[in-house]
């Protein structure tokens, strides 16, 4: 019931979560060389020797520390495996993704009817669970270890339920960035994951802040689609979810803030604007040299209700539609898991950059994003290594401390 209020409360727009309004559809398509571009250079979409040069370091590093610790941890050299970026994947093994993921969704759910009755398969489990917890596993200290252990429940459930030999892929962000919906991913073939929605004439959202806030709005861009996805693996994929606060005009709130069975088409809104205004190269450079975790995260997450809203955030506007462009059901599309990867490819990247052993790998920071509570609002107890990480009726729960390094515990993995 705690969390039903505070679903409510957020949907209400009074609180912390903000307001989503939609500009007036346009009538044309979108001319997508506009002023939105501004702060853009030849840089930030060139992966310069520098961001190379960080990548090796950190792959070296796992390596190394695995190796040293090859007698004495269960993450060893022989056992360590490497998540890889989607398009880097063989047709083959990009088939057996897809057929695992279709598998998840027809697998019944484990959720009981009483705590959402939307719920019909293991893949709606892990959109439950998100939805339960959106208000208090994001711009919160737990926010990266909760997400890792998700995506590696997720990762999990493929291989120990649906026969799945490979691991999570991850979305590279910046290398398809000026044109994401005809990337690997998206592009509508049958190793896509899906294609872009059909086009509509519309326009972007605006976010607006909460009261009090002293932000300002933020104008979203809108993409190439915005209607159903009709074309690759997921075409015509039923999503039952959400959504809570959905960002499409004209879109509904499902029932039950969101736990209610509510069938529809997947949407998406793919498009360049968002993906290389937050998530370009010059982005993901800047990110790895941040010196400690709360820059880190101001450039991951953006500034409380500023335009600046980082890559997280970025990548997710960049999928769009619904239930993608929904904080709180964004696990309902498939893309979702591609993006997380990417998120946890950056902060163990980061984190290896430190040096292992170092505080990278136990402090959350001072910030605002280092609490319990969204941007510490109300305020709120630092996060702590102790604190659970509860994972609902998805997968088995856990605590902060057994998921900060991905070469320790129950892990061993890195990227590649």
């Amino acid at each position: 019931m705690k969390i039903i209020s505070l679903l409510a409360f957020a949907i209400s727009g009074v609180g912390v979560f903000p307001k989503v309004l939609a500009h007036p559809h346009r009538t044309t398509r979108p001319d997508h060389v506009v002023k939105f571009r501004r702060n853009q250079s030849v840089d930030d979409m060139t992966e310069s020797p520098t961001l190379v040069q960080l990548y090796d370091q950190a792959h070296e590093a796992v390596q190394y520390e695995v190796w040293k610790h090859d007698q004495t941890t269960a993450c060893t050299s022989e056992k360590l495996v490497f998540r890889r970026e989607y398009g880097s994947l063989t047709r083959q093994e990009k088939l057996d993704y897809i057929n695992a993921v279709k598998c998840l969704q027809t697998l019944p759910a484990r959720t009981p009817a009483n705590v959402s009755s939307g719920a019909r398969s293991r893949f709606d489990d892990f959109i439950v669970t998100h939805i339960q917890q959106t208000l208090s596993i994001h711009f919160t200290g737990n926010f990266q270890p909760w997400h890792r252990w998700f995506v590696y429940q997720y990762e999990k459930a493929l291989r120990d339920e649906c026969g799945y030999t490979g691991y999570q892929p991850y979305w590279d962000w910046p290398k398809y960035a000026s044109a994401p919906q005809d990337s690997p991913m998206f592009d509508g073939s049958e190793t896509s994951i899906g294609g872009n929605g059909n086009y509509i004439p519309h326009d972007g959202a605006v976010i607006v802040p909460p009261p009090g806030t002293g932000g300002i709005n933020i104008s979203l861009p809108s993409g190439l689609g915005g209607g159903f996805v009709t074309t690759g693996a997921f075409a015509h994929m039923q999503v039952n979810l959400g959504p809570v606060v959905p960002l499409q005009d004209g879109t509904p709130t499902g029932p039950e803030f969101g736990l209610g069975y509510n069938p529809r088409g997947l949407k998406r809104d793919l498009g360049p604007l968002a993906n290389t205004r937050f998530a370009n190269y010059t982005t993901v450079l800047d990110l790895l040299q941040k010196p400690d975790i709360d820059c880190y995260r101001y450039l991951l997450d953006g500034t409380p209700w500023e335009p600046e809203i980082g890559p997280h955030g970025g990548i997710h506007y960049t999928i769009g539609g619904d239930p993608g462009g929904d904080l709180f059901t964004g696990p309902g599309d498939p893309a979702f898991y591609l993006h997380h990867s990417m998120m946890d490819r950056m902060w163990s990247t980061w984190q290896a950059l430190g040096g292992f052993g170092g505080n990278r790998f136990t402090n959350f920071g001072t910030g605002n994003y280092s609490h319990v509570t969204w941007g510490n609002f109300p305020p709120s107890d630092f996060t702590k290594l102790t604190d659970k990480i509860d994972m609902g009726y998805a997968a088995p729960s856990t605590t902060i401390d057994k998921v900060m390094s991905t070469v320790s515990e129950e892990f061993c993995y890195f990227y590649f």
